[in-house]
């Protein structure tokens, strides 16, 4: 069934058109993916379904009693609110009906302790009314609604459910927000950027939840293995235009490819066809038969018709400098803030062509350790060393240099030119600022607007541009992924690549870091750093190796101690003649090779009950029998271990 329909709907900005005659609906159960570059009305769009905006024309047709929820990138939530009480806000009827339970039941608990002095909590009244909440309650099925939303708030790496929002980071305010759209679960939940701010955990667990969520969803992400994952229609606009795709982003990418060949193709076929009828027409004919009229005709209604240019690409090409062998050196790096330790000890020589992804949690210390480098931050102790050629590029997570320390007054191109009005590409030419921005997708109406008309995204795609136009031979992104659009990103990819200098990227974006790094540096708890080879999917693939291993050697220690607990027997004095009449067999020595690999998989199942479990917390059926599940597992599993270790102690 269709929830919205949108038809022949129209937005302009005065100086740029963003959406013209656009149509498009959103059936029940979608997973709609909107892509498109930074400044092309993605995030308008959104606010115009939620009602946030306006369409200058056009139609938009709602499903009666359909529940739209939107989440903007920036929420505006309440600072004197504690987190539980900004989750249940009065937008639901849930959520209020569990909140305007819980306060009858203080007032009610007040009363009987005496502590009431209020004449409208007369007992009576009050135990009537909370009878009749919770006859709703039991209707709307809503009694296990605080329990789902401590579940989300700790999945997405919120503990403290009494702290104050208002001393909270715009990180926490979004997932806070995001908490309470995934409460609601509205008919259609429109998400602007729900990854910006969560860990890769919180990241996979959010893709996760969506990808079995009941209702539609219209999202926009720069996460390309987020947007695989969730979404299997993909809805793109291309200057103005709506194109529509089903399947993932990996399908649009194939699809979209293809439409650009035919496209070329047949413009081509267009221009070579009008080539030969102009050079007839240049000859003079006479308009004599209607034959020739028409084709003269034919000839003019060709000449009218105009071609969408294939998408210009977003160009990074700079010359950087030259960089020594001394890049940056970290001597015994230590910061604490109070009895916290973020880093402990650290020490470590980046090399000419490094490539470090550095990764952990909110709060673990990774802008820290940045800010130490590029000197923002003093280290309590141990020195930081930098090379007498290096130059750093830092592009900032907040893009604070661009926002706060700016005049947002001043145009774009000037700000440009403050940097550096002409740049040296890579094969020795010089292009101008302007010609540097027309490469950056900002048309000369763009380049002379002031920089406050600009979307966020196209501020940072400015911000980028600025950095790279410096010429550094150090760059240091700090979650660069945040509020750039895709194709900024893939390009970005491949411009790191061939990048002569040293890369340290900061980033949650799983993709990204996949594509760009070479070392993982994780940050750990107590201000422990370990440095592993690879991109982020090999780190990954390690760290469960880790974890399996870990387990297995919890397992067996409680194993043992149990054992130690209830066995009393006199020492074996022949150790020789016992351990000879107890040497494994064939049989038992292939059981003991099988088992390892069977506890891993016991291992693995048991972490994606746990994930299902979360996931399908209203649902009571659902949860009795994941719980069954569960409990049968978690015996088959201590079972096998306690058998690989008792054939594992006859092997040794």
């Amino acid at each position: 069934m269709t929830l919205i329909t949108l038809q022949n709907i129209k937005k302009d900005f005065g100086i740029k058109e963003i959406l013209r005659d656009g149509s498009f609906s959103v059936e029940e159960n979608d997973k709609i993916g909107l892509i498109g570059v930074n400044g092309s009305g993605k995030s308008t769009l959104l606010k115009a379904i939620a009602g946030i905006e306006t369409f200058d024309s056009g139609s938009v047709t709602i499903k009666s009693g359909a529940r739209i929820v939107y989440l903007p990138q920036q929420p505006n939530l309440n600072d004197d609110k504690t987190v539980m009480d900004e989750v249940f806000n009065d937008s639901s009827e849930k959520l209020r009906l569990v909140r305007e339970y819980e306060t009858l039941s203080q007032k009610i608990e007040a009363h009987s302790r005496g502590e009431s002095h209020s004449s409208d909590d007369n007992i009576e009244k009050l135990t009537n009314k909370l009878t009749r909440i919770m006859e709703k309650m039991d209707t709307m099925n809503a009694w296990d609604l605080e329990t789902k939303a401590k579940i989300i708030l700790s999945k997405l790496g919120i503990q403290d459910f009494d702290t104050k929002v208002g001393s909270l980071s715009g990180g926490y305010r979004k997932r806070i927000s995001l908490a309470t759209a995934l409460l609601e679960e509205p008919d259609l939940l429109l998400m602007d950027e729900p990854t910006n701010h969560l860990d890769a955990e919180s990241v996979e667990w959010l893709q996760n939840y969506l990808s079995s969520y009941g209702g539609a969803i219209l999202l926009i992400t720069h996460d390309r293995y987020f947007l695989d994952k969730v979404t299997d229609r993909i809805l793109e606009i291309d200057r103005a235009d709506l194109y529509t795709y089903s399947g993932n982003y990996s399908y649009f990418l194939e699809k979209k490819a293809e439409q650009e060949a035919a496209d070329a193709k047949t413009q081509h076929k267009h221009r070579g066809i009008l080539r030969r009828e102009l050079e007839w027409l240049k000859k003079g004919p006479k308009a004599r038969s209607t034959k020739q009229r028409a084709r003269i005709d034919r000839i003019h209604d060709m000449q009218d018709v105009e071609f969408k240019e294939a998408q210009s690409k977003v160009a990074i090409d700079t010359v950087g400098r030259r960089i020594g062998k001394k890049v940056i050196e970290l001597h015994d790096i230590t910061k604490a803030y109070g009895n916290r330790t973020l880093i402990k000890d650290f020490s470590y020589e980046f090399t000419p062509g490094d490539r470090i992804g550095i990764i952990g949690g909110n709060g673990a210390g990774k802008s820290t350790l940045v800010n130490i480098i590029t000197g923002k931050v003093e280290p309590d102790s141990g020195k930081v060393e930098i090379g007498s050629t290096i130059h750093i590029g830092y592009f900032d997570q907040h893009s604070e240099d661009l926002l706060n320390a700016i005049d947002v007054n001043q145009r774009v191109i000037d700000y440009i030119k403050d940097i550096a009005a002409f740049v040296t590409t890579s094969d020795g030419s010089q292009i101008s600022a302007s010609q540097m921005l027309e490469r950056f997708l900002f048309n000369p109406n763009q380049q002379y607007s002031p920089i406050h008309k600009l979307s966020g995204g196209e501020k940072r795609r400015l911000f980028l541009l600025q950095v790279l136009m410096s010429a550094p031979n150090v760059l240091i992104l700090d979650e660069p992924t945040n509020d750039l659009d895709v194709q900024t990103l893939s390009v970005l990819e491949d411009y790191l690549e061939s990048f002569n200098g040293c890369v340290i990227t900061v980033s949650h974006d799983r993709y990204f870091l996949d594509r760009t790094v070479e070392f993982i540096l994780a940050l750990e708890e107590g201000g422990n750093l370990r440095l592993y080879p690879g991109n982020y999917s090999v780190y990954l693939d390690a760290k469960k190796i880790e974890e399996k291993a870990e387990k297995v050697q919890e397992t067996a220690v409680k194993t043992v101690n149990k054992r130690e607990a209830t066995t009393d027997k006199p020492e074996n004095t022949n150790n020789q003649s016992d351990n000879q009449s107890r040497r494994l067999s064939n049989y038992e020595r292939r059981e003991y090779e099988k088992l390892e690999t069977k506890i891993a998989e016991m291992e693995t199942e048991k972490a994606e009950l746990e994930n299902k479990l979360a996931n399908n917390s209203s649902d009571f059926a659902k949860i009795q029998e994941l719980s069954d599940k569960l409990s049968t597992l978690n015996k088959n599993i201590d079972k096998a271990t306690e058998r690989w270790l008792e054939l594992a102690e006859r092997d040794s």
